[in-house]
């Protein structure tokens, strides 16, 4: 990369003098020999280096200084003048400058400082765009759907994004994009410029989760041969995203309560009380009032996680969506195996809208992967489509139920129906309820009334 420098300085000789030095070293060089001129040339052209004098002949260093801050915040800038000060020096500092040098200059240690400086300002680009690119990947446009349920989602999603609040609780089936919208609020807010952490709670052993999380002391147990700061640390005014915290051992779960309670913890073997500012978002696809009534989940912890309860809407429920979300997969994919599909035919959408999608987002992704890699042809056809048991589809949908000639005991068909439920829902009422269009509360009623609870 070319770096070019401006030299804003009104003594012809040290203009020169610097010139020759960065030249040599292959920097693109421009000089000014006031503050208007310099300034004019910095709206023209944008420069990774300024060298730039206290005293100049229309203004002084720091007026041009406190003008470029303005606009640029990422040019370093070192200041030059024969009269050094220590007020002087702490003024520019304050105002951003990088260094101060006093004339007459040791070439070899201003060359020396220029190239700290230049990694320094490499390194603020590069912080800056990555930003900027993580800000575009997760913007609310990259949400696909317009559904009623996700209009409701945006706006909730929109305005806990810029809210005060330091704890969320995101609840969904698996697939349905829990660590999505959690990067979605971290980069839609004003913590998106600190560190976003995340940890699946089902990944580790509780020893190793526990060090993950809060960090350890050296010595704490045997392979902890330094101290480490844990992801809350390192997360300080940012986020950290706690998926399937439904899972988390109970002892690490009282650890947790602690620190939403106090907003401090201890490091693993240590006994210093450190405070951070962390957001903190937990997802989980459990049921976690099943948990709590079998002892598997805090009940206390859940009331400080849900704070503000996000629910996420499974693929089914979401309509239209479906057809929005299979085409934006198929033109990516298409994209990135050079395939020429653009399009998917009515037949592949009905077989579509007939699945129930157990997986959500995340198969239906799949789904398209696997059907634009198959499809020899400029559009998705039916046989293109592989999903379910032996690539065929799950009803989600099925016809009118039929009464038989002769009747039937409906008390058996409910039964069969709950277990049904039950059995496609592994087991997890709340989920169950909704195969059933019922709400959570009338499903175990009939489960107690049936004597199936």
């Amino acid at each position: 990369m070319m770096v070019r420098v401006l030299i804003i300085e009104d003594e012809h000789l040290i203009r020169w003098s610097l010139r020759q030095k960065f030249e040599a070293r292959g920097y693109q060089v421009a000089e000014s020999e006031t503050g208007a001129a310099g300034l004019a040339a910095l709206e023209e052209e944008q420069f990774d280096l300024l060298m730039l004098d206290y005293k100049l002949p229309d203004m002084t260093g720091l007026d041009v200084l406190g003008k470029i801050r303005e606009k640029d915040k990422d040019i370093v800038v070192i200041m030059m003048t024969a009269f050094s000060s220590i007020e002087s020096a702490v003024d520019a500092m304050k105002l951003g400058a990088y260094d101060y040098v006093t004339k007459p200059f040791d070439m070899d240690q201003l060359l020396r400082t220029t190239g700290k400086a230049l990694e320094t300002t490499k390194l603020r680009r590069e912080v800056r765009e990555l930003r900027r690119h993580m800000q575009q990947t997760f913007g609310f446009d990259r949400i696909i759907g317009d559904s009623p349920l996700m209009a409701e989602l945006y706006g909730l999603l929109d305005r806990v994004a810029m809210s005060s609040s330091s704890t969320l609780f995101l609840r969904g089936e698996s697939g349905t994009g829990k660590d999505l919208f959690a990067r979605i609020i971290h980069y839609n807010s004003d913590r998106a410029g600190r560190p976003f952490m995340n940890i699946t709670c089902t990944a580790l052993s509780e020893t190793l989760l526990e060090s993950e999380l809060f960090g350890h002391e050296k010595g704490a147990f045997t392979d902890a041969k330094s101290a480490k700061r844990g992801l809350f640390e390192l997360s300080d005014g940012g986020t950290i995203f706690l998926d399937e915290v439904g899972d988390m051992p109970l002892n690490l779960q009282a650890k947790l309560l602690r620190f939403l309670e106090e907003r401090t913890f201890r490091r693993v073997g240590g006994t210093t009380e450190i405070s951070v500012d962390v957001r903190l978002i937990a997802a989980t696809n459990r049921d976690i009032e099943r948990a709590i009534e079998e002892g598997a989940f805090r009940g206390d912890l859940m009331y400080r996680l849900n704070v503000i309860p996000i629910d996420l809407p499974p693929v089914r429920e979401r309509g239209n969506d479906i057809k929005l979300l299979a085409q934006y997969f198929v033109d990516q994919f298409a994209k990135d195996f050079k395939k020429p599909v653009t399009d998917i035919t009515k037949g592949a959408y009905d077989k579509l809208f007939d699945y129930a999608w157990p997986g959500n987002v995340r198969e239906l992704r799949n789904v398209m992967e696997r059907a634009v890699l198959l499809c020899d042809k400029d559009a998705i056809g039916p046989e293109d489509i592989m999903i379910g048991r032996a690539g065929y589809a799950s009803p989600a949908n099925p016809a009118t139920f039929v009464l038989p000639a002769d009747g039937i005991n409906i008390h058996e068909l409910e039964n069969d129906l709950l277990r049904q439920a039950l059995a496609r829902a592994g087991n997890n009422k709340t989920q169950a309820a909704k195969l059933l269009r019922l709400s959570r509360d009338a499903f175990r009623y009939r489960l107690e009334k049936l004597g199936l609870l």
